[in-house]
């Protein structure tokens, strides 16, 4: 009940704002916008129908500020196009027509006040029928000449007080059942409007760019994934197979007449092949290990620190679970490649990994006491890590001052 009643008072407060905004902010917005088109002939016409789309933008974010106590979720603020830096006073200027929201706003300031006026003119008759209810204490005071005939009258009740006030107590007792659906819906028609308008089409055009760098991002991550894949099976398993292969063809020259020594040249071919399997493994690792795919992040962390090089200090939320798998090998490739980069080039004595889970993202934190330096400019070895966690739809950040200590933070959406 006290929700309810919480509810109503928000949503009547914002329906009776409302009201008196939208008709400021459509007058001012009409107001300018029509003076400047009007002498859109003359250089003067500019800057005022800039002016009104500056106009209607204040007045947007005034409504922003407003939704989220109707809606209960926040109204974002879209980003609005900025002239470059360094730009003169006549591109600034234009900026604003070029910019799809600044459109919006101005379209909002133009319509809202017809919502605002119906939402209110409902509020106010609701609330004035509710206090029907209080009929019975001020009947008494009603002025009532000789042709005064009143609605229990009017639609054949009997002429008395107690019917009069008893039609009058239930007239008042349906507005105030009534009052908070009324009023709700109308608020919710308004806000949702202003929403639409507002921020829903400016987080559309965000999410646009976020999926369209994300897909940049896959598709260079890929690229350098399989580059390195490329690079370390040239310098490795490669160039052991073309040592294989002269090995076998030695010991088949030297079958016939020196069969002693096929038996060393086969044994170094052997020798080669293990070492082949076991490069051949480790890239294996590199790319999905098994114990990721079998048994989970948890596990294939372990495994991981404990072939690290450097001592590492491991805290895994126990309960951590099974996670969507491209979380997983994300978050395994962070910490692999972070190892790997911090026993090449940190000169650390000591590592410390932490995972955990907090409010449906995967938080990953790499540190380390080594030199620093460290940073995702492109062309260094975090450029890709970088590329791979946005492909992700997740977030990197590098704290890395010259002298150290060095910390890699991911977050990863594992809802």
């Amino acid at each position: 009940m006290n929700k309810l009643v919480r509810q109503l008072g928000v949503d009547t407060a914002y329906l009776l704002v409302a009201f008196p905004v939208a008709v400021a902010g459509f007058v001012v917005v009409l107001t300018l916008f029509a003076t400047g088109v009007g002498m859109l002939i003359t250089v003067v016409g500019i800057p005022i129908v800039v002016g009104a789309m500056y106009a209607a933008r204040a007045f947007a974010d005034l409504e922003r500020l407003r939704i989220p106590g109707v809606l209960g979720r926040p109204a974002p603020r879209p980003p609005y196009r900025r002239a470059p830096a360094g730009t003169g006073l006549w591109r600034r200027m234009f900026t604003p027509l070029t910019d799809g929201q600044s459109w919006l706003d101005l379209l909002h300031a133009m319509l809202h006040w017809i919502l605002a006026t119906i939402g209110f003119s409902f509020a106010v008759t609701w609330w004035a029928g509710a206090l029907g209810i209080t009929y019975g204490a001020w009947d008494w005071a009603l002025p009532r000449g000789q042709d005064h005939k009143d609605l229990n009258v009017l639609i054949g009740l009997p002429d008395t007080a107690t019917v009069r006030i008893g039609m009058y107590t239930a007239i008042g007792l349906v507005f105030l059942v009534t009052l908070p659906f009324v009023v709700r819906l109308f608020a919710l028609l308004n806000a949702r409007f202003s929403q639409a308008l507002l921020s829903e089409v400016g987080d559309m055009r965000r999410q646009v760019t976020e999926l369209s760098e994300q897909r940049d991002s896959a598709v260079s991550a890929e690229a350098t994934a399989l580059r390195r894949l490329e690079r370390d099976i040239h310098d490795g398993p490669q160039q052991r197979l073309v040592r294989l292969a002269m090995d076998l063809g030695r010991a088949r020259r030297q079958l016939d007449h020196d069969p002693a020594a096929v038996r060393v040249t086969l044994d170094e071919a052997l020798g080669q092949t293990r070492e082949t399997l076991d490069e051949l493994r480790a890239l294996s690792r590199g790319i999905a290990p098994p114990i990721l795919t079998d048994r989970g992040l948890a596990a294939a962390l372990h495994a991981l620190a404990a072939r690290g090089v450097i001592p590492v200090e491991l805290a895994v939320e126990p309960d951590l679970g099974r996670l969507p798998a491209v979380a997983e090998n994300t978050a395994y490739f962070v910490v692999a490649e972070a190892l790997a980069n911090v026993a090449k080039h940190s000169r650390a004595t000591a590592c410390a990994v932490q995972v955990c889970r907090v409010d449906g993202r995967l938080r990953v934190a790499v540190a380390d006491d080594g030199q620093g330096g460290a940073h995702v400019a492109k062309g260094h070895g975090l450029a890709g890590l970088a590329d791979r966690v946005r492909a992700a739809g997740g977030t990197l950040g590098v704290s890395s001052p010259a002298g150290g200590p060095t910390e890699i933070r991911v977050e990863l959406p594992c809802g």
